[in-house]
Parts: C-alpha cells; sequence; structure tokens
C-alpha cells in the first residue's frame, strides 16, 4: 500500500493524479500482486526453502528503493518515446507501461510471500484456516499502517522520495536480520546495503524535476494533495503544482498586469451589476486576489483553498494580502456551508486533466449561482483548449449555460480564450432582480414543460449588452480609473463569444455534467491527446520519414 501510495505522488507529476492514472495503478498493482500469489504458491510447494524467499523480499526492497532515483528518468524515456508513436490514449498508455515497468516487478515479488508464509507456519491441516486468518490478518494491518503513514505522515512531512526509502528500508532489515543470524549470504546482504545506501544519499539530491535551474528553484516540496515548486525568476516568481503542465500562481515584481488568464478573468468584475465583493474557489497563492485588490482596492475578496501548504507558501513566497480571508475546505463544501453571496465568484479548481468532477457538475454551478448577487458574475478558468462535439470544454459549458441561461436567459454565458496559452476564461451572468420578476416561471415552464416558454417581449440579457468591448473599457475606467486596464478590456470584450445555449435551436443531446454522470477524466484525456497530436504531429512525421536518427536530431 504505501508503494502504491508513492506511486501515485511519483506519477502525478508527469499523467496528474486523475482517477484514470489511479485506476492504472491499482489494477496493475492488483495484477502483480494475484501473479505472484499463484507463482508463489507453486515455488513453495516445489522448493519450501526460506532462504529463496527471503532473497525475493530483498530482492523487492532494494528495486523499491531505487524507485525514487530511476523511477523518474525511466517514466520521462516512456513518455518521450510514446509521445511520437502513439496517436490516442497516451495518458493510460503511458501510465500503464510505466507502472509495469517500474512497479510491477517488485510487488510481484512481494505477492510470493503470502503463499510462503502460509507454508512455512502451516503444520497441520488442522489448524491451516486459522494460520491463514493470522496471516491474512497481519497483512490487513500492514495495509493499514501502508495506507495511513504515508498519506498523513510521511509524504507530508519528508516526501514521497524518502517515504519510498523508509519502507524500502525497513522491508529489507527484515531479510538482513535473517541471513545475518544465520550468517548466509553475506555478499547479496552487503550489496544491498549499499546500493540501498548510495539511493539513500543520492534520491533527495535529485528532485522530481531534475532537469530544472536550481539557481531559480526557490523551494521544492509536497504537501497531502500536491507536488509544490516555486521558482523565483527575475520579474516574476510562479508556483508549479505539476512540472509537466506550467504555472498555476504567480506574482509580478512590477505591479501590473500578469500576462496570464488572471487579466482575462478581471473582466468578471466589470460585467457584474456592482463590484463590491468576490469570492476565489481555488485561491493558489492568491494571484486573483491580488489583482482584484490592485484594480478594485474597496472590494472585499474571500479565499478557499484545499491546500494549507499552498497557503503557507503564499505568505512566504507570494505577498498574499494580509485582508483577505482563506480557508482550508474544499470549494463546494465551503460553498454547501455558506450563506453568503457575492458580485464574483471566481473558479479556479482545474489543474490540466485533474478536474474534480463535484466541482464541475450542473448542481456545483447551481450552486455557485445561489452564491451570486442579482447581477453578479461566475468566471471559470478552463485550462485545456478542447473544442469540438463530444470534447471537456464543450461539456463545462453547456453544463453551464443550462443552468445560468434558464429558458428564457439567452446569451448569459460568454467565453474569453487567452492568447498565447491553452486557457479558456467562462463568464456566466446571474440574472438581475428586474430579469428575474419579468421572466419568473420560465424555469419551471421549462422543467415541466420541456418547452422554452413563450414571451411577449423579447429578451436582451444585460450580460450581451455589456460584453461589448466599450462596454468593458467604459466600465473598467469607471470603476478602477486605470487606463492600461481599460485598454486591455477593450481587447477582451472582441475576444468575447457566446456559449450556445444546449436547449434552444438544436436537435442535439449535449452532455451535462451531473455529480451521478460526470466522465471529466475520459474528456480530459481526450484533450490530452489533441494537445499531443498538435504538438508532436512534426516529431511523428520525423519519425517516419528519417527514423529514430532523424528524431535524434531534430530535437537537439
Amino acid at each position: 500500500m504505501a508503494a502504491e501510495l508513492g506511486a501515485s505522488r511519483l506519477l502525478a507529476p508527469y499523467f496528474s493524479s486523475s482517477q484514470i492514472v489511479w485506476t492504472i495503478i491499482i489494477g496493475t498493482i492488483m495484477i502483480a500482486l494475484a501473479l505472484g500469489a499463484v507463482f508463489g504458491g507453486r515455488w513453495a510447494d516445489r522448493d519450501p526453502d526460506p532462504d529463496k524467499l527471503y532473497l525475493r523480499i530483498m530482492a523487492a526492497a532494494v528495486w523499491i528503493s531505487l524507485i525514487p532515483l530511476v523511477g523518474k528518468f525511466v517514466i520521462l524515456l516512456i513518455s518521450g518515446l510514446l509521445i511520437v508513436t502513439v496517436s490516442t490514449n497516451f495518458l493510460v498508455i503511458a501510465a500503464f507501461v510505466s507502472c509495469m515497468i517500474v512497479f510491477v516487478p517488485p510487488l510481484f515479488l512481494l505477492g510470493t510471500v503470502t503463499a510462503g508464509l502460509n507454508k512455512f507456519a502451516t503444520d497441520s491441516l488442522d489448524d491451516n484456516a486459522s494460520v491463514v486468518g493470522r496471516l491474512s490478518a497481519c497483512n490487513t494491518i500492514g495495509s493499514i499502517l501502508g495506507t495511513f503513514l504515508p498519506t498523513f505522515v510521511t509524504i507530508p512531512a519528508a516526501g514521497t522520495f524518502v517515504t519510498f526509502l523508509l519502507f524500502s528500508g525497513a522491508l529489507l532489515a527484515i531479510p538482513l536480520i535473517y541471513f545475518i543470524s544465520m550468517k548466509a549470504k553475506v555478499v547479496a546482504c552487503a550489496v544491498s546495503a549499499v546500493v540501498f545506501a548510495i539511493s539513500s544519499v543520492l534520491s533527495p539530491m535529485t528532485g522530481f524535476a531534475f532537469w530544472e535551474n536550481h539557481a531559480t528553484l526557490a523551494y521544492e516540496g509536497e504537501s497531502i494533495y500536491n507536488y509544490l515548486q516555486v521558482k523565483n525568476l527575475s520579474d516574476r516568481t510562479i508556483l508549479s503544482t505539476n512540472v509537466l503542465f506550467g504555472v498555476q500562481s504567480v506574482t509580478m515584481k512590477d505591479q501590473g498586469l500578469t500576462g496570464m488568464y488572471y487579466d482575462t478573468a478581471l473582466a468578471a468584475p466589470a460585467l457584474a451589476d456592482h463590484a463590491r465583493s468576490a469570492l476565489i474557489l481555488g485561491m493558489g497563492t492568491g494571484t486573483y486576489a491580488r489583482q482584484i485588490k490592485r484594480y478594485y482596492p474597496k472590494m472585499s475578496v474571500t479565499g478557499v483553498e484545499i491546500d494549507q501548504k499552498i497557503t503557507d507558501l503564499a505568505v512566504r513566497y507570494f505577498d498574499e494580502p494580509d485582508d483577505v480571508p482563506v480557508s482550508t475546505y474544499d470549494g463546494r463544501a465551503w460553498l454547501a456551508a455558506s450563506h453568503d453571496t457575492y458580485d464574483v465568484i471566481m473558479v479556479d479548481a482545474y489543474q490540466d486533466i485533474t478536474i474534480p468532477f463535484q466541482m464541475s457538475s450542473d448542481e456545483f454551478f447551481s450552486m455557485v449561482r445561489r452564491h451570486l448577487n442579482p447581477g453578479g458574475v461566475m468566471v471559470v478558468n478552463m485550462n485545456m483548449i478542447s473544442d469540438g462535439e463530444g470534447s471537456i470544454n464543450e461539456a463545462l459549458q453547456t453544463t453551464i449555460a443550462n443552468v445560468f441561461n434558464g429558458a428564457c436567459r439567452i446569451g448569459t454565458t460568454y467565453t474569453a480564450d487567452v492568447p498565447g496559452t491553452t486557457n479558456r476564461e467562462l463568464f456566466a451572468k446571474a440574472p438581475t432582480a428586474d430579469e428575474t420578476a419579468r421572466y419568473d416561471g420560465c424555469d419551471d415552464a421549462w422543467r415541466t414543460t420541456g418547452r422554452i416558454a413563450t414571451v411577449s417581449e423579447p429578451f436582451t440579457s444585460t450580460m450581451r449588452r455589456d460584453t461589448t468591448a466599450d462596454s468593458l473599457r467604459a466600465v473598467t475606467r469607471e470603476r478602477t480609473g486605470d487606463g492600461e486596464l481599460a485598454a486591455y478590456m477593450d481587447e477582451v470584450g472582441g475576444r468575447m463569444t457566446p456559449v450556445r445555449d444546449p436547449r434552444i435551436g438544436t436537435d442535439d443531446e449535449s452532455l451535462i455534467l451531473t455529480d451521478d454522470h460526470a466522465p471529466v477524466e475520459l474528456l480530459g484525456m481526450r484533450a490530452i491527446d489533441q494537445l499531443i497530436a498538435e504538438q508532436a504531429g512534426p516529431y511523428r512525421e520525423i519519425l517516419e520519414k528519417e527514423g529514430i536518427g532523424g528524431l535524434l536530431r531534430a530535437v537537439q
């Protein structure tokens, strides 16, 4: 179990920590243990020699101790080879192959142990069931310790690498004590101890991102939830919570726009009827809060962040505003317990393919809408531009439109892509008090009849008017007095695109994500495949035409 939890942390920076990756880890480890049990039983019946059992334990312990030193290089090599050869399902194939090569061999060896112990501990058939029961109980107790200790103690306190070393060291001690007491296998014991010592010294020195410039790497560590990396660059300080998937938070050393999606998201306070309060679900290190406080200093801002260690880093490295209270809580659970309402709610809880389904469903966005003041705006950072039928963005956009547009409120949901990035900001405006009064009953009519209600007066949402470049620029200048931001909002207005209401003017059945059915991992995996196809396409052509030599020359 400790190896399984360590596997999830070792793979997360490269393949995410989505349910897909967890499924692959659990599945491959169960395959290894099952095969180990079968072969361990055969070997114990054929040759009941305890020395061979302890040698297998020793080999497994040494292998596991090498995982933090060698594993990341193997994973990157596998990823590099597959990214130019696999057209679809890259995430599944790469994670599966990595698990099979890195984790299956030692866990197969450990899977042979229980059958061998059962052979050695059973004296007669009279107490065979009792022996099996005691061994199973001990096995389960070990699994309990291997589950709780890494998650709550060793990984947060010392990291994934040290966790592998601690548990492999405890495992290695068992055969070492056995052979030393028997004065046997002295060479094997010495080699195993030396290999373990070398890995113990070198593994913590390399880190996950071994290719990084350590002159700019201000912090590298782990929390219960994330791998964390802080880099101090010449013009900014950035936080990455996933090595291969970019920047999650940034603070600029010169005050101003960040050049990232936070700038586009600053359209939300201008789109809202009022700019008095904001809630940020997925606070991170407070980038969006700092930007709001800079341009809208009178707005009160509240943050919710599930990872306390990120909040600590925000104070230490990112100058998080002192007047922004931050709660360490899951965003949806916090909303469920709160009765407050806001003019702006920022949802920034999606990380590469890791999209929490409970914060992507119809029920969640309905909860967000209830926490908006009349005329308030929700902005959602969707960090993978993936379009087309069956894409993750289509599912998110139609789900949000289903909640915010209502049966009569056509055109209250807009998107704006962020130039030069894979980010897309979605803005959804709650109806004003006047709109609610004029079209009260439309949603009820839709739910009961399945048809769009007929209204005597054509509806024009305030959102449709406010998203024009002129309006965004004018409102921003009026509320902030900042010419640079106002000019940028003029450009943002030119990028605004209305989201089609999934129930109007079409016969297709767009996917509406719900708590019961939200396949966000599979949809996200398609987006990863699409991104890889776009980026790796030229290298695949080189590989086909010039072979591996041409590919190596191209990447140099």
